[in-house]
């Protein structure tokens, strides 16, 4: 029979070998570094002696991905908030608009897809509503990776779309809005106090993709955090179980994101500091009419190039907020 606080101890052990893979890949990444450094001297002493074109442009090149690496590397080692190694769960909501901010709400979400991809992330979908013509009126997802949770963080906000509207006849400009949430998946021994008697849980029947199960148990999970109003919901799993486990971890998380932002905007009180929260503060404006310019609001960062952007190139503003928080 297993003894009282195995499990605990388990876990424990556990939480302190992935640490420790951690603190080895931060390692292994720095002397790969270094060795590269040694290289380019190497290689810089064989140019200046030869001097030859091929090789001085192969200098150059190396010079420009050893530059890369190391402000990724820096990046990494600045991401030491509690929580930042953590997966990431990541909301995204429509403002109002019906069809053109549901339609934008689903192009973030393959943005955010393959940026995810290009980090070599995994991507589940918790939970999907489809909107009523076109796009989603609410998508969660579950994005896999060490330090995803501390990228992502960077995203939270409002997303704002200024476009003509493939939905409107008249070919007119439109403008849209999207949320985005973005909290850490937190691990079983984190300790967010929630009571039974403060939950609320609602069972449903499933609805898109996910074959034969679908629609025929009511296998997704509704779980409403009554003192705080919040709302999480789950229909990824086939087991009404297993989806009633993840929306807990999701309740957890938005209790946790809850509590920062109340310990936040109390600083900010202390600071005299004023800040908007609604549909009205974006972090980001994608126009694609009359011009081609993404700008981020909070670091003024711009990119022309609208298409890469919307497929995932989001690393120069994620770095650039990141970097003016630390």
């Amino acid at each position: 029979m297993t003894e009282p606080g195995f499990w605990d101890d388990q876990n424990a052990a556990q939480k302190v070998i992935d640490e420790a893979n951690g603190l080895k890949g931060y390692v292994n990444t720095f002397d790969g570094i270094s060795a590269r450094l040694d290289d380019l001297e190497v290689s810089y002493e064989l140019v200046k002696e030869e001097n030859d074109e091929e090789l001085y442009e192969e200098l150059n090149n190396d010079i420009v991905e050893l530059r890369k690496a190391i402000n990724e590397f820096e990046l990494q080692m600045l991401l030491s908030e509690p929580y930042d190694s953590n997966n990431a769960i990541l909301e995204l909501h429509p403002g109002a608009g019906g069809t053109e901010s549901q339609d934008w709400a689903s192009m973030l979400l393959r943005m955010y897809q393959r940026w995810a991809e290009a980090k070599g992330f995994s991507v589940e979908t918790l939970d999907y509503l489809p909107g009523d013509e076109a796009g989603v009126k609410s998508v969660t997802l579950l994005i896999k990776g060490h330090n995803a949770y501390g990228y992502l963080k960077a995203e939270k906000g409002v997303h704002r779309l200024v476009r003509i509207s493939p939905f409107d006849s008249s070919g007119r400009r439109h403008t849209s809005f999207a949320s985005c949430e973005v909290m850490p998946e937190l691990s079983d021994d984190v300790d967010i106090d929630v009571k039974t008697e403060d939950i609320k849980v609602d069972t449903y029947r499933a609805s898109g993709a996910g074959g034969q199960h679908v629609n025929t148990t009511d296998s997704a999970v509704r779980i409403t955090h009554i003192p705080t109003n919040t709302v999480v919901t789950c229909q990824n799993e086939r087991s009404q179980i297993k989806n009633r486990e993840a929306a807990m971890k999701m309740l957890k998380a938005k209790l946790y994101q809850l509590e920062i932002e109340k310990q936040q905007q109390e600083l900010a009180d202390i600071r005299g500091e004023q800040k908007e929260i609604g549909w009205g503060s974006q972090i980001r404006s994608y126009v694609f009419h009359p011009y081609s310019m993404v700008k981020d609001h909070r670091t003024n960062v711009e990119i022309g190039n609208t298409n890469a952007v919307m497929d995932g190139d989001l690393d120069p503003f994620i770095d650039a907020f990141l970097r003016s928080k630390m």
